[in-house]
C-alpha cells in the first residue's frame, strides 16, 4: 500500500487533499520539492512566512492541506480509497476478462446454477469490497507507517533474496491458506462464515471475490502478515498482491482442463470447480501439496467436469443436438 500512495500522493492526492481540506500558504517550489510530512510542513510555513515579511514582491504562493502526508487520518482515507477502487478495478477488469473469454457460458444451463447469479456474484462481491479493506486497514496502515520489513532498495538484500522471498512468500500463503480454508469447513464455522461463498455450486469468475467479507478478510491474512516477519521488496509484494487477485479470478473459470503434468502440482481451475461441486477437497491456493499430504486431494477427472449435466440439459431444452451442436431456434413472433 505504501507503493500506491508513494505514487499516487504527488499526482492525485495532495491537490485533492489541499482543495477539499485547505490548510496554510507556502512558496509553490517548497510545495514541489516537498515531502509533506507534518516536520517539512510546518518548516516550509515558517519559511515561506520569513520570506513574505522581507520580500518587495509578490510570492508566489500555493495553498496546501493541512493534513499532510504522514497524518493518520489522511493515510486511512487514502488507504481505504485506493484499496477499495483498486480491488474493484481489478476485479471487473480480470472478472470481465475471464468470463466473456475463457468461462464456458454453457455452465449456465447446469441445473444447479442459480437464477440470475452473475447479478447475485456481483453484488455480493460489491458488498465484501469495502468491509474486507476496512477490516484489513490496520495492516496497510502498519505498512504505510513502516511498521513492516518492506523495503525499496534491492541492494539491501541483493537478487537473490527476492527470488527466495517470493517462493517462501507463496508457500507461507499456500500453506496458511489452506488451513484456514479447510478449517472454515468445520461444521461449527462453515454456516457462519464460508456457506456464503459455497452457494456457487457452479461458479463463474464473478464469484472470485463473492464472500462473506469475514472470509475475504480471514482468508488474505496470510498476504498482509508476511511482510511484517520476513522481509520484502516492496514493489515485488505489490506486484505478487495483484497477481494473486488475478489468480483468484482465474481459479473460478471452471475449465476443466485435465490431463496434463501440471495438474499434479498446480491446484487449478479443475480443482477448484471440484470443490465447489464437492466441498471438502481441494482447499490449496496455488499448489496441491498441502492437499496430498493433509488427503483432501481430489483428482480432476473429465467425468466430474460439470458441463456434462450443463450439455443434458441444453439437450432436454432442444438446444443442442446429440453430438452437442447448436440447434437453430425460432424466433418468437412479435
Amino acid at each position: 500500500m505504501d507503493t500506491a500512495l508513494e505514487i499516487l500522493d504527488p499526482l492525485v492526492f495532495d491537490k485533492a487533499y489541499a482543495y477539499l481540506f485547505p490548510g496554510p500558504s507556502v512558496a509553490c517550489d517548497a510545495v514541489r520539492a516537498a515531502s509533506w510530512s507534518t516536520s517539512s510542513l510546518l518548516d516550509a510555513v515558517a519559511a515561506h512566512n520569513a520570506t513574505v515579511k522581507i520580500a518587495t514582491s509578490a510570492v508566489d504562493s500555493c495553498v496546501v492541506s493541512f493534513l499532510p502526508r504522514d497524518d493518520i487520518r489522511r493515510q486511512c482515507a487514502s488507504i481505504l480509497f485506493v484499496a477499495g477502487v483498486g480491488a474493484a478495478a481489478m476485479y471487473f477488469i480480470f472478472a470481465a476478462f475471464s468470463y466473456y473469454l475463457i468461462f464456458d457460458r454453457r455452465l449456465e444451463y447446469h441445473p444447479r446454477f442459480l437464477k440470475n447469479q452473475v447479478r447475485q456474484e456481483i453484488l455480493s462481491s460489491l458488498w465484501a469490497i469495502p468491509v474486507i479493506d476496512l477490516l484489513s486497514l490496520p495492516f496497510f496502515l502498519a505498512e504505510v507507517r513502516g511498521h513492516s520489513l518492506l523495503y525499496s532498495r534491492i541492494d539491501e538484500y541483493g537478487w537473490t533474496w527476492l527470488f527466495v522471498s517470493t517462493l517462501i512468500y507463496m508457500v507461507f500463503n499456500d500453506f496458511f491458506i489452506y488451513w484456514i480454508h479447510r478449517l472454515e469447513h468445520h461444521p461449527s464455522i462453515y454456516k457462519y462464515v464460508h456457506k456464503p461463498h459455497h452457494k456457487w455450486i457452479v461458479p463463474t469468475p464473478w464469484a472470485a471475490i463473492a464472500f462473506h467479507p469475514v472470509d475475504g478478510f480471514l482468508q488474505s491474512t496470510p498476504y498482509h502478515i508476511f511482510v511484517f516477519i520476513c522481509p520484502m521488496h516492496k514493489y515485488l509484494y505489490a506486484v505478487l498482491f495483484i497477481l494473486v487477485q488475478l489468480w483468484t479470478v482465474f481459479i473460478h473459470d471452471g475449465d476443466m482442463i485435465t490431463g496434463t503434468w501440471t495438474e499434479k502440482f498446480i491446484n487449478s481451475p479443475a480443482h477448484h470447480t471440484l470443490h465447489h461441486m464437492y466441498f471438502t477437497c481441494n482447499y490449496g491456493q496455488y499448489f496441491t501439496w498441502a492437499d496430498n499430504y493433509f488427503d483432501s486431494h481430489r483428482e480432476p477427472r473429465p467425468d466430474l467436469d460439470p458441463i456434462h449435466d450443463a450439455l443434458r440439459v441444453m439437450r432436454e431444452k432442444g438446444l443442442i443436438d446429440e453430438k452437442g451442436n447448436n440447434i437453430p431456434q425460432k424466433k418468437k413472433s412479435d
